[in-house]
């Protein structure tokens, strides 16, 4: 009977797996490939010399050298995959011109970002419904770095500073799981072809889960739950936004070409699991953070230790950076809460003045809040290309490495774990203590 069980939920996972459904979920949302033929051959695993740290994953007799089972198998006929991108053995007469059906209403397009490991372009695919294209683009920022930068600070500033924080607080550890647990699984993203890679930027990185739907689901349900209660608003109409973000998150990935049905599922359900876990918990940590006698020496120690344990899980790729960059920014906003409730600035409205209410929108209230949010975003990101392109150069002199190509040298963890501490917790610092005094001097606080 458990034999039996197990091998219903593995033949489950096969089918869920399986790249054809995201090809065939394109096509009905109007995404349409323009493979060419090229030439392929099996190789060992290993980086290529022009593209250090890149995987490959090699299909041998249905099972990848790597992944086992479920590595994006296109169906019998697999030829050698890397990354994601799976050779054409041939045009074949079957495989018509992209270019005889571009109609008026069709748009061709290409990736909006080059891969953030090899620099790779992508290739060109043709729109039929532009109306799903930009939604599901749009869903899929919700998961990107840029959302991030402008809604946790204007979160911060403009609504309520603790729900923020604590935000934060699940974002952070969110991402180290997810980012940790790709490294062990080491699947690879779907074939293409037949998934056509609308998108690109990640394609480097493991799959499995969706970190994308991970976020785009402990974000909104944990907002809600901080939300819910501490301020007036209906329930139903709460847990719909929360809903419909995370589906939309969830449904671009598979819309992208970057992940499987299965991979989606799990992100969806590993992120609930987390949240379930750190619900209870959030209030404690963030008291500790703000008020704890060692909360500096145990935040630093905390998040550099994590970051040095997604580090070793496996060879350099992009998502060990990102890893890096949500605890730095965990780190430095943990740190400025503690030197504001040190220092008694921003502190949080009394539990006699909750249930919060919404403020009455005024000419005044949308301006002051629209200048917060402009000045504060404009230092956060001149604070980030300050401290980009100087860390660099200096970690480089510091640890004797060349500086003139910065993506070879941020391969070197020695270089991309610091360099990503101290960029992104010098912006989470920034965010949350000097942007928000900054506003004081102002008067715009």
């Amino acid at each position: 009977m458990e034999n039996d069980l197990v091998k219903k939920f593995v033949h489950i996972c096969n089918y869920l797996q399986d790249p054809n459904h995201v090809a065939r979920f394109q096509r009905f949302c109007g995404v349409q490939g323009t493979f060419h033929d090229k030439s392929t051959k099996p190789d060992s695993g290993e980086s290529q010399p022009d593209c250090p740290g890149l995987r490959k994953r090699v299909q041998q007799g249905g099972q990848s050298s790597d992944v086992g089972d479920f590595n994006g198998a296109a169906g019998e006929d697999t030829v050698p995959q890397v990354n994601g991108m799976q050779g054409d053995a041939s045009e074949g007469p079957g495989r018509a011109s992209a270019a005889a059906d571009v109609d008026f209403d069709t748009a061709r397009a290409k990736p909006l970002r080059r891969n953030s490991l090899t620099g790779d372009v992508g290739q060109e695919f043709l729109i039929h419904n532009k109306f799903l294209f930009y939604l599901f683009t749009f869903g899929t920022e919700l998961g990107n770095e840029m959302f991030f930068i402008v809604f946790f600070p204007f979160l911060f500033w403009n609504i309520d500073a603790l729900v923020s924080r604590r935000l934060i607080v699940v974002w952070a550890w969110n991402l180290f799981v997810g980012q940790s647990t790709k490294d062990m699984v080491r699947w690879s993203r779907p074939a293409s072809p037949p998934v056509v890679k609308v998108e690109v930027f990640y394609n480097s990185e493991y799959s499995m889960p969706s970190t994308h739907a991970m976020t785009g689901t402990a974000i909104p349900f944990c907002l809600f739950m901080l939300t819910y209660g501490r301020w007036q608003y209906p329930f139903l109409f709460g847990f719909c936004v929360a809903l419909s973000w995370s589906v939309l998150v969830c449904v671009s990935r598979v819309y992208m070409g970057m992940h499987s049905v299965l991979e989606v599922i799990t992100g969806f359900l590993y992120s609930l699991l987390v949240l379930a876990f750190f619900q209870p918990i959030l209030d404690r940590i963030d008291t500790f953070y703000m008020t704890g006698q060692y909360a500096p020496l145990v935040v630093v120690v905390s998040h550099v230790g994590l970051g040095l344990v997604a580090f070793s899980l496996d060879s350099w790729s992009t998502s060990r950076g990102d890893t890096a960059q949500a605890l730095g920014t965990g780190a430095g906003a943990a740190l400025a809460s503690y030197v504001n409730c040190q220092l008694g600035l921003l502190l949080d409205p009394p539990l006699s003045a909750l249930p919060l209410t919404l403020p009455t929108i005024s000419t005044g209230l949308v301006i002051r809040s629209l200048l917060r949010f402009l000045i504060g975003v404009t230092v956060l990101l001149i604070t980030r290309m300050v401290m980009k392109a100087v860390t660099v150069p200096f970690l480089c002199r510091v640890f004797g490495l060349p500086s003139d190509d910065v993506r070879q040298a941020r391969q070197h963890m020695k270089i991309e774990l610091p360099y990503r501490y101290i960029v992104y917790g010098v912006v989470g610092f920034s965010c949350v203590c000097f942007v928000p005094l900054s506003f004081r001097i102002l008067n715009l606080a």
